[in-house]
């Protein structure tokens, strides 16, 4: 993970901590009994998110309950939008009708927004709650336009394949990089990426 991404991220778990922080401080009780502690663990060991590529998944597969939920403003939601997403605010989280069977994918811009909107969902009793942490970048970037190692290990053949054909559901466009640029990616933290993101989709199940 490069050092831009790894602050990225460091940082949109402080903002899922520091909402946590103001919830557990508030004196108006969340609707739910809410386990600070549980929650700041599942941020902790990144239980809190899926990937891009783990949601277009869900998605194509048609995943029975799945709700995706984009909380960017009307103009950048009629703009581009994940498919099957609705549009609701952060403030329209509080009170919207979610129900318990439900999986709920939340994305923004960038991630935070996202972040928060999961610890108000979670502090409502909503367990099957996730965040898209790269937000609609991370599915332009990831799914609609990938760019994957023509000379993977054979390990990651099968994934990168599957990535590839996923893309091209979603009328993306993926494109074959070589070994030589493949290692330059690496320098910048998208070879992790593409392996971490291997190895997330394998221990889900996905």
């Amino acid at each position: 993970m490069t050092s831009s991404r790894a602050v990225r991220a460091l940082g949109i778990g402080a903002i899922a901590l520091g909402a946590l922080a103001i919830i557990a401080g508030s004196p108006r009780k969340p609707v739910a009994p809410l386990d600070v502690a549980t929650l700041a663990r599942e941020v902790s060991d990144e239980a809190d998110h899926v990937t891009a590529v783990e949601l277009a998944r869900w998605i194509r597969d048609r995943k029975a309950g799945l709700r995706v939920i984009d909380i960017r403003d009307s103009a950048d939601f009629d703009q581009f939008h994940i498919p099957s997403a609705e549009r609701l605010s952060l403030e329209q989280l509080v009170s919207a009708p979610m129900g318990k069977g439900e999986t709920i994918v939340l994305y923004s811009g960038g991630g935070a927004h996202a972040a928060q909107g999961w610890v108000f969902l979670r502090s409502r009793g909503l367990s099957n709650v996730y965040f898209l942490r790269g937000g609609v970048d991370e599915w332009l970037e990831e799914v609609m336009n990938p760019q994957l190692p023509r000379n993977a290990p054979a390990e990651e053949r099968a994934e990168r394949d599957s990535v590839a054909a996923l893309s091209r559901y979603f009328g993306g466009l993926p494109r074959s990089v070589d070994s030589l640029v493949f290692t330059d990616r690496h320098r910048d933290g998208q070879a992790q990426t593409w392996r971490a993101s291997v190895a997330r989709t394998r221990g889900r199940g996905c």
